[in-house]
């Protein structure tokens, strides 16, 4: 394949510690919308070896507010025989474009010296994998064994299999999608309404002020949060308890102010919107002739994880890529009174997933 490029691997595998933050320039990216993003950086993160056939590489898809220190936000699954097994396989996550982590989105520095901002470009899902399969050239990764992720992550690993089936032997996609949904779009748009209608989110232009929105995207946490959590969970947890400090502030309402801070000092109000909007235009039939058409046409070995309790992304979504895509193993399904967070925290049970999908890589290899 000859926009390979072998020439960064080598003594850059060498030198460089497993899980060391790397950063890559990949040069100017033409959008699936006809706009071009300047001077692309994508950060990235490895563990193990990659062997000298490049035959054993295995690439993590982040969710919407991850990044790529896969064992900061995914416990015990990277690692000497872990389901992402270190002594057999090189694992890549790289953090997407439009993030806050390192590589090119709204709060980096655009080509006039100034933060890109409102004038960030608008992205989709095949905006993001086209950075990944850039990043893979660069590597001179030809083929992955197994393309993973859950949420988003799920719908770019979709993705993956769908637009570059010689790319990718099996891929392993975890609460997602192959389109969002109305109530999906619903519950995306009002956490976005809530980061604009912040007095200090400034149209998106806020990184010289005193203050960005941080209530506004507090706002959103906690509505997200509790679209990814159960009713469940939050009653049996929290129930009407009052937090106990005088405050006379119910419990629940303390748990999720506690996420909505702990988000707030990591991540960028910006890129929340630009990746919610990913994914509220995520459709892998999208002049493909439809959902059924693309998923009729996967080559690579399928293996789909849905929760039992995820009211975000219900497990008839997952049922769904199943029965339209002719090479996915039969359904699996993770029980977890957890929601759509089960994926973090399941991790024996979406570990045995990730390993019958790294089998049938294997099989194919």
């Amino acid at each position: 394949m000859s926009s390979l490029n072998h020439e960064v691997t080598g003594a850059w595998l060498e030198h460089h510690p497993p899980g060391e933050r790397l950063f890559l320039d990949l040069g100017d990216l033409e959008l699936e919308s006809g706009d071009v993003l300047p001077q692309v950086k994508i950060a990235y993160q490895t563990w193990g070896e990659l062997n000298s056939d490049r035959s054993n590489a295995i690439l993590i898809n982040h969710a919407l507010t991850g990044w790529s220190d896969v064992p900061a936000w995914w416990p015990q699954m990277v690692g000497p025989g872990l389901p992402f097994d270190t002594d057999k396989f090189f694992i890549i996550c790289p953090n997407v474009i439009g993030g806050c982590q390192g590589s090119t989105g709204p709060s980096s520095i655009a080509p006039d010296g100034k933060r890109w901002g409102s004038r960030f470009p608008f992205l989709t899902v095949r905006d993001l994998v086209k950075a990944e399969i850039e990043l893979s050239n660069k590597l001179g990764i030809e083929r992955y064994l197994l393309a993973v992720g859950p949420s988003l992550g799920g719908m770019r690993s979709l993705e993956w299999a769908v637009a570059h089936p010689d790319r990718v032997l099996s891929i392993c996609t975890i609460g997602s999608s192959a389109v969002a949904t109305g109530d999906q779009i619903g519950v995306w748009s009002t956490e976005i309404h809530a980061i604009k209608a912040d007095p200090n989110f400034l149209g998106g232009d806020y990184y010289d002020s005193n203050r960005g929105p941080i209530e506004g995207m507090g706002i959103a946490r906690k509505i997200a949060h509790l679209s990814y959590r159960t009713e469940y969970e939050m009653d049996t947890r929290f129930g009407r308890d009052l937090q106990g400090d005088g405050s006379g502030r119910f419990a629940v309402t303390s748990y999720l102010d506690h996420q909505a801070n702990k988000l707030a000092k990591r991540f960028d109000a910006n890129t929340y919107i630009s990746l919610e909007t990913v994914m509220m235009t995520h459709d892998v039939g999208r002049d493909r002739g439809g959902v059924e058409a693309a998923l009729a046409k996967v080559e690579a070995s399928v293996v789909v994880v849905s929760i039992d309790t995820d009211r975000l992304f219900p497990p008839r979504l997952q049922e769904e890529i199943v029965h339209l895509t002719p090479k996915a193993a039969p359904l699996r399904q993770i029980s977890s009174p957890f929601g759509h967070d089960g994926f973090l925290i399941e991790v024996d049970q979406v570990g045995e997933a990730v390993r019958e999908a790294l089998e049938l890589a294997l099989e194919r290899a």
